[in-house]
């Protein structure tokens, strides 16, 4: 009897392992690599790696929810752009970016926007709070972690004063990165005040969720809307700094900044799909044509806003990042939490540093995730051998990601260099070309290159075997993870 069962496991865990390599490959638009990884993880690690396989193996949305996201794709209409911005932009040495950024969503580079840089994460929810208590019709509002800190009760706050006068307010904050906020009386509060508040990606029973797609596939935007008027883009949270849950890794160092303008309702636009594949009311009217210039006499940045997610076939977010590295000439300089990229990022950056452009990287010195830590640390070689500039930064997690271009161009958002953000999680980033402001955020750069020691091959070749191993380990299975 016991043979019997022994026998009956064996042959249905083969079975089992044959089904999920066969899945593996015959997965369409998958790069070989993470084939590879799958295969490798399914057949040394039996009924884990099966059970890891129906877990994270696919970018799976349900069906029911990716026709949702469709059928609201379809009506939504695309706000315009400018015709002299795309002139501008087709005609200057960074036009790749943003034809391949226009490609993702159908939307165009915008003029007569202004921007401005917030000192620091604190100074950014102070003049967030500043927008919506200057609110007169509309704040919506797309998170993907919110705590019950002292920024995040402030932002509680000042969200219940504008619905108490009467502003329509929609909130969005993802069911994982906002779970204990959404669990709180805090939440409760807002609703209570006439908040209208939705959970993004709602999670519901495990089983149910992983029957039906993947846990993991996150809302990951960071994007605040102000009467359709105002838009703040970047890679803060709504919390303080110390980011207290994960605080011996602190202080957590953003960047936010503040548009004026157009570009304002193609983040809207972003906003409205979210919104409205949760359940939320119809606020297509909102995307209709406007003059332009109409309300802004002033600036004329050239931008355009950019959303990724799992509902794309392709890794379109890492296809910007790429366009943008290989149009740098000059100098690129680029700061990220997680960098673990794929080929295609990886050999841009290396090309573009072997052609002569001075490329500067700078992530954390001490980073949240031990997996992310080692299989960037797997790229520092290849790195420093091309001839990149290599720095780690030293006082916290330096969360902000940035790519500046030549000192003319940048790319900005929630987005990082990993393989998260460029298959799994929803982002919004914002392309934008403008000497001025890209200069503001080089300074910015340049106070976090003073605060971060230079990686040299001398530190890289004193790694332990031990620590190489690890490093190439949580590489391999970069593409799994």
């Amino acid at each position: 009897m016991q043979q019997d069962l022994t026998f009956a496991f064996t042959v249905a865990l083969f079975m089992a392992e044959a089904a999920m390599v066969l899945r593996a490959l015959l997965r369409p638009l998958r790069e070989p690599t993470s084939r590879i990884a799958w295969v490798i993880a399914i057949l040394v690690l039996p009924v884990i790696g099966v059970v890891a396989y129906l877990l994270l193996g696919e970018a799976r949305i349900s069906r029911r929810r990716r026709e949702r996201f469709a059928a609201i794709d379809a009506i939504l209409p695309k706000p315009d752009g400018d015709p002299e911005a795309a002139r501008l932009v087709a005609q200057g040495p960074h036009a790749a970016p943003f034809a391949r950024g226009r490609a993702v969503n159908g939307l165009p580079p915008t003029l007569f926007n202004s921007a401005t840089l917030a000192d620091d994460s604190n100074a950014a929810i102070d003049a967030m709070i500043a927008d919506i208590d200057a609110a007169i019709e509309t704040v919506h509002l797309c998170f993907y972690i919110w705590l019950a800190d002292a920024n995040g009760l402030k932002m509680r706050d000042a969200l219940i004063r504008a619905a108490r006068r009467g502003v329509k307010v929609r909130v969005l904050a993802d069911a994982l990165g906002s779970r204990g906020f959404q669990r709180s009386d805090e939440w409760r509060a807002m609703h209570r005040a006439g908040v209208d508040a939705r959970i993004a990606l709602p999670v519901g029973g495990l089983v149910w969720t992983l029957i039906r797609g993947r846990l993991d596939l996150r809302n990951h935007r960071k994007v605040l809307i102000v009467d359709n008027q105002i838009a703040w883009c970047g890679s803060q949270n709504l919390a303080d700094p110390e980011f207290r849950i994960k605080a011996r890794f602190g202080p957590w160092v953003d960047i936010m900044t503040r548009w004026q303008g157009p570009v304002a309702r193609h983040f809207q636009f972003l906003f409205a799909g979210d919104w409205m594949a949760e359940h939320g009311d119809d606020i297509t009217a909102m995307l209709a044509p406007r003059a332009q210039g109409a309300g802004n006499s002033i600036g004329g940045i050239a931008a355009q806003v950019i959303g990724t997610g799992p509902i794309l076939t392709h890794a379109a977010m890492t296809e910007c990042f790429a366009e943008l590295v290989h149009a740098a000439r000059q100098e690129l300089v680029i700061t990220t939490p997680y960098f673990v990229p794929d080929e295609q990022l990886l050999f841009a950056l290396l090309s573009a540093a072997r052609r002569g452009v001075r490329v500067v990287l700078i992530v954390p010195r001490r980073n949240d995730s031990w997996i992310v830590a080692g299989a960037s640390r797997s790229t520092y070689a290849d790195l420093l051998y091309a001839g990149l500039e290599l720095y780690e930064f030293l006082p916290g997690l330096l969360h902000a990601k940035t790519m500046v271009a030549d000192g003319t161009t940048a790319l900005i958002g929630s987005a990082n260099l990993d393989r998260r953000s460029f298959e799994l999680n929803f982002e919004n980033n914002l392309l934008f070309s403008d000497a001025e402001f890209a200069a503001q955020i080089r300074v910015r750069q340049d106070q976090w290159l003073a605060q971060s020691n230079r990686v040299t091959l001398q530190r890289v070749k004193s790694f332990s075997v031990l620590e190489r191993l690890w490093q190439n380990l949580m590489a391999m299975f970069g593409p799994v993870l």
